[in-house]
Parts: structure tokens; C-alpha cells; sequence
């Protein structure tokens, strides 16, 4: 849809010489019989439950005709537009042409605009199509911009130090990413190690909290989630990130010797579908997408041991690019789960309805030929913090995908799970001498003293604008939560993310092994700690390998079986309010704040739900209260909650 927020700041104009690559989105046939169809395959109870398609029957079904595609073939090449392939599932047909052609063909105009921090193309007005193809077509993917971002956290320099390692881009692959080094205390299972804060943090948290994780080890992560070392043989899981390393392969096998050595990852048979030459580097800050494949490619390894892993990495992180990578795996079926860490900021209001609806089609298909399609729910709650309003990101919104959310997982020192809350971080800083002046607030006056609270990141989600309730989550999702915008959408209950989620938090964050970028400009293998959303999907992949594994078959899209057990405790794992829990954290100054030496210490106020603020590029601020928290039941910080010590027998048999 066209918003008037995505469009608040113009960066200037789209020449009309410049060349736009786009994809057309023809209309399936009979797309509520297709839709009726997925929920019959997956709904437990129903006499079609896991009795499949083969790709080739899901397009003889549901595909646009060999007609449809010819005419709206010919009516771009009418237009004067290069007209490249049609995808396998006919859902898309390439073109190429000048600015010029598209603002004649789509009657619209385009211009550039600054969104989230990136600068992007987007038409100023609703596109539309001549009368002879409109009944065949959706719109065009494409020519509204919009860049993925990954759900990987670590630091709030995480990004910013990514992008600055491109600086030095050369080759096939882009150059390892800065290096984040995890700063000591911290302890090597959760409460082994604690701080006395001096002064006291104060309002009402106690005074000796935990200190962070140094990153929980793969044994760790199978032993607080009760799963197996063998699991997921016969599986093979995808994994759609954007670019790729060329180091992977080797930082995973000494991984995995190192911190798991019964489980070499040679068992993963690992392989990788790259779409070269990648590209659009700088826009997409291409070396963090290195450290998303890390996170992925040993969290699946790590609770799936036998799965086989394929990674396929998209020419950039563009809706385009990834959506081509996501379509290659689903139109080839070659996966049977597809973990995806990445997603639109705020998509449910500010992707386009052709965007939209490719995907939605394309996950249509992952349904009913039996492949599971999760995505990361997002790392900064419900987005009011990059943007001043409330919404969901996409694809994860999507009803017929998993949303994965995020906890904040104790695990003890034998192993066992000792907690888990809701993944959302309220962050202090300490004002000491060496950030003074770097830090707001932070004055000589103040040193010592803890500095106002802020919101540092947490597991995404929020209720949808434009996608209605699906039946698997009506009786379990409160009113409450699925009318949250009824002064927009009215009384229709709408969907609401995310659906399940496992440990996201970067303080109790996974140890994974990549090459770095350091200071001295060397790059090198080391060993740090990450988290987000970005661990969550892709530590749920494995499981659900491991419980196609035990079904004896795919068990598919997710969310029907898992939505009928949400009150199964043998199962789900509810999340429930845990009070003011702390934890303390430290790291290098200079990962916070660029060229500053020394430490910078943190209060971490777990399951915040104070105020969040937004303040717009001419300094115009707003602040309201965190709208997500956890509770008895779904919620809307957790979802259903996390998985239980039976989750992946009784799915399996479900």
C-alpha cells in the first residue's frame, strides 16, 4: 500500500534514463480454493492432514494459465520493457526497462525516499495496468524498494560496525565483518557469575543480578530443550539469507570440533546455492549478512546434527532479490524447512500489495506440498522505535508462515533450564569518565550515576492491518490482542505475531565461530556471542527437523498443530511474567561508542516494559509505554511461549 509514512522524507528525484529491474505478480487461480486447501493439509483432523501436492500439481491447480502469462508477456513487451523469465510456478515474469517506461506503463511516478535509514525508490502514486491484463496481474515487485534487514543483535554497533568492514569490499564475497569481541564478566551458563552494582540500580530490582552469558555452547542448547544429538536424518533444511561467505564451510567444522566435537558438522552435508554477482553491498551493509549465516547455519547444526543444511544466499537483501532466493527453494521443493532471519521493518503497513501477495502465493505453495516456512519475528518489539507507530514486520506477519519470537533463556550449570521470560531489554548505561560527552546524559557531573533507562531491543511482533485472523489462532489469541487497531481496521479480529518463539536475547545469546574483521585490519576466526530473532528461527528449524525426523515425513506449515496444542504444558512452554529481573552487562566502549577506549558497563532490566521513544530525523521525538508484554496463555511478546520437553513427540504424532 502507498503510506504516507514510508514517503515523509523525498531524497530526491528517479531519472528517467535510470534502469528498473522489477518482477510482474500475476494472480493465482482460485486463490481461496488454494488457501482452502492449505488449511486442509495442515489442520490436525482433517482427512486431507499431511496428504500433500507435488509442486507440478500445485500449479496445474492454482498457477495463471500459459494464456494469462503470454498475454501479460506481450503487453510488457509492448511497453517497450526487456522481458526476461517466467518463474517455474508462473507466479512471476521479469522485465527491465527505463524509469520513464514504468511511470508510463504503471501510470504512476517515482521518486526517492529515506525509510528507516535507508534511501530507496518508490512510486508516488498507486500503480494500476491496462484493463486487458488487470485481471491477470497484482502489480509489480520491485519497483517500491524495500531493504531486509536481519534479526541478529549483539550491540547496538552491530550494524554500523558491519557496514564500515564493506568499506574495504573486493571479490567475490563481501569482506568478514567487524569485529564484536564479548567483553568479560560473563559467565559460561546463566547465574554463574554475578555484579553488586555500585550504586544500586535501584527502583525495585535487586542489587546483585547475574552477569551476561559468555554464549551458550550447542550441548547446552540441546540439553535445556530437551533434544537429541541425532536428530533431523533425512531432513534437509534451508536457510534464505542475502550474499554469503566464503569461509562458512571451514569457521563451522572448527566450530563445531571445538565446542561440540560429537557432532562434527560434516554430518550436515552442507552445500550452497549463491546468486552471483552479488551486489548492492553498501545499501544492504553485505558483511553482517555474513554473521546472520553463522547464526544460522551452526543454531540448525546445533539442535539438528543429521539435518542436511542448504544454504541459499540472494543477490542482495532487496525485496526482489530475496524473494527469488525464496522462490528458487519453494518452486524446486528443496528443503523441507526453510529458516528465514530476516524481514521488513514494519512491513504490514509498508510493503505494497504486490509484495505482499508474491510472497503469500509462494508460501501458499510451501503449504501444500509440505514445507515448513518460518521467519524471524524481528528484534525491536512492535517497531514504534525505528518509525513512531505500532506494526508488525513482513513476511512474518503472514498467516501462512511461523513467526519465530524471542526469550531470554536460563540455562544452569549441569544444563538444565532454569528460567525463561520474555525477550524484550531495558538498557541503562553507567556515566563513567571515559564515555562523558559520548553518551546523552552522561556529563562530568553525572559520572558514576546510572543514566535514564531506554529500550535496547526485543522479540518482535504486534497485530496486523491487513490480515485477518486465521482460524488456528481464533479462541487461543485474546480479543484483546487481535483488535488491538479496530479504530483502523474496525471490529474484524486481525492476525497477530509472533506465534512461538525460543531464546533471542544477546545477553544469554549463542557462541557462534566466524571470521572477524579486527582493528588492525587482520581477519581472522574467533569465537563471540549473538542473539535475536535471528537465533530463534533458525534453533526452531532444527527442532522441526527433528520432528519430521520422528513423524516419518514432513510435517509442514506449523501453525494449525502447534496453535492445537497451546494448552498441552507438556508441550508449549507458557512464558509468564517473571517480575524485575536484572542482568549486568559490560563490553568494550568502543562497540558502543566508535574510537572510545575502556569499558561501558550496563544495567539490562529484563521483560522491560517501560517507554519507548522515537525521535524523527528533525528531532522531533515521541514516547509511549512498550505495548508488548508476556501473560498467561498467547501473548503478545512470546506467542504461544516456547517449546516444552514433549514439544517435538507430540507435534510429530499430532
Amino acid at each position: 500500500m502507498i503510506t504516507a509514512s514510508a514517503r515523509k522524507h523525498p531524497a530526491g528525484a528517479v531519472s528517467k534514463s535510470a534502469a528498473v529491474n522489477f518482477e510482474v505478480v500475476l494472480k493465482l487461480r482460485n486463490a481461496a480454493a488454494a488457501q482452502a486447501l492449505v488449511t486442509a493439509v495442515s489442520t490436525p483432523g482433517s482427512a486431507s492432514y499431511r496428504h500433500y501436492l507435488t509442486a507440478a500439481q500445485w500449479e496445474a491447480r492454482f498457477s495463471p494459465t500459459a494464456a494469462e502469462v503470454s498475454s501479460v508477456r506481450s503487453w510488457l513487451a509492448s511497453e517497450g520493457f526487456k522481458v526476461g523469465a517466467t518463474s517455474a510456478d508462473r507466479i512471476t515474469i521479469s522485465a527491465s526497462g527505463s524509469a520513464a517506461q514504468v511511470e508510463k506503463a504503471f501510470g504512476t511516478k517515482l521518486g526517492m525516499f529515506k525509510v528507516n535509514g535507508h534511501v530507496v525508490r518508490l512510486a508516488t502514486h498507486q500503480m494500476s495496468v491496462p484493463a486487458a491484463v488487470a485481471g491477470s496481474v497484482v502489480g509489480a515487485l520491485g519497483i517500491n524498494q524495500s531493504v531486509a534487514t536481519t534479526a541478529s543483535a549483539s550491540s547496538t554497533a552491530n550494524r554500523a560496525t558491519s557496514a564500515r568492514a564493506l568499506a574495504s569490499a573486493g571479490g567475490t564475497f563481501p569482506p568478514a565483518p567487524a569485529a564484536f569481541i564479548t567483553a568479560p564478566p560473563c559467565g559460561q551458563y546463566f547465574g554463574q557469575k554475578s555484579t553488586t552494582t555500585q550504586p544500586a540500580f535501584g527502583m525495585g530490582y535487586p542489587r546483585t543480578v547475574p552477569d551476561q552469558v559468555c554464549g551458550y555452547k550447542p550441548p547446552q542448547f540441546r540439553s535445556a530443550y530437551h533434544i537429541g544429538s541425532n536428530g533431523g536424518s533425512g531432513v534437509t533444511v534451508a536457510i534464505v539469507d542475502a550474499y554469503g561467505s566464503a569461509t562458512i564451510q571451514s569457521d563451522s567444522t572448527r566450530y563445531f570440533a571445538m565446542n561440540d566435537p560429537g557432532n562434527p558438522f560434516s554430518n550436515a552435508n552442507f552445500s550452497q546455492l549463491l546468486t552471483t554477482p552479488f551486489n548492492n553491498q553498501t545499501l544492504c551493509a553485505a558483511s553482517g549478512w555474513l554473521t546472520e549465516q553463522a547464526i544460522d547455519v551452526q543454531a540448525v547444526h546445533s539442535m539438528a546434527g543429521h539435518a542436511h543444511i542448504l544454504y541459499v544466499g540472494a543477490q542482495n537483501c532487496l525485496n526482489t532479490g530475496l524473494f527469488a532466493a525464496e522462490q528458487k527453494v519453494i518452486d524446486n521443493h528443496l528443503a523441507d524447512v526453510v529458516s528465514n532471519s530476516w524481514g521488513d521493518d514494519a512491513g504490514d503497513l509498508l510493503d505494497d500489495v504486490a509484495t505482499k501477495t508474491a510472497f503469500d502465493n509462494l508460501f501458499m505453495m510451501a503449504d501444500a506440498t509440505g514445507m515448513t516456512v518460518q521467519f524471524s519475528s524481528g528484534d525491536n518489539g512492535d517497531n514504534f522505535n525505528l518509525f513512531g507507530f505500532s506494526s508488525p514486520d513482513f513476511p512474518a506477519v503472514s498467516p501462512l508462515i511461523t513467526a519465530v519470537g524471542g526469550t531470554s533463556l536460563k540455562i544452569g550449570r549441569n544444563g538444565q533450564q532454569t528460567g525463561q521470560l520474555g525477550w524484550a531489554t531495558g538498557r541503562s548505561f553507567k556515566c563513567t569518565a571515559n564515555v562523558v560527552g559520548q553518551i546523552p546524559g552522561c556529563t562530568k557531573a553525572a559520572v558514576g550515576s546510572w543514566l535514564p533507562v531506554s529500550f535496547d531491543g526485543g522479540s518482535g511482533g504486534f497485530t496486523s492491518y491487513d490480515f485477518l485472523q486465521p482460524a488456528y489462532q481464533k479462541g487461543v489469541v485474546p480479543n484483546s490482542l487481535a483488535l488491538r487497531n479496530a479504530a483502523l481496521t474496525g471490529s474484524s479480529l486481525m492476525r497477530v505475531i509472533p506465534d512461538i518463539s525460543m531464546d533471542a536475547d544477546p545477553s544469554t545469546g549463542f557462541l557462534i565461530g566466524l571470521h572477524q574483521t579486527f582493528p588492525n585490519g587482520v581477519a581472522k576466526y574467533s569465537q563471540t556471542r549473538f542473539g535475536g530473532t535471528s537465533l530463534a528461527s533458525p534453533l526452531l528449524a532444527g527442532v522441526i527437523a527433528d520432528v519430521d525426523q520422528a513423524a516419518g515425513g514432513a510435517v509442514g506449515f506449523l501453525n494449525p498443530a502447534i496453535y492445537a496444542l497451546h494448552s498441552n504444558a507438556n508441550a508449549i512452554d507458557d512464558i509468564l511474567p517473571g517480575g524485575k529481573q536484572g542482568m549486568f552487562r559490560r563490553d568494550f566502549a568502543n562497540q558502543i561508542v566508535p574510537n572510545v577506549k575502556g569499558f561501558i558497563q550496563q544495567f539490562r532490566e529484563v521483560t522491560y516494559e517501560g517507554v519507548i521513544t522515537y525521535c524523527d530525523e528533525t528531532g522531533n521525538c515521541a514516547t509511549r509505554p512498550n505495548t508488548l508484554s508476556t501473560a498467561p496463555g498467547y501473548d503478545s511478546m512470546t506467542g504461544l511461549g516456547s517449546i516444552a520437553p514433549h514439544f517435538v513427540s507430540d507435534l510429530a504424532k499430532s
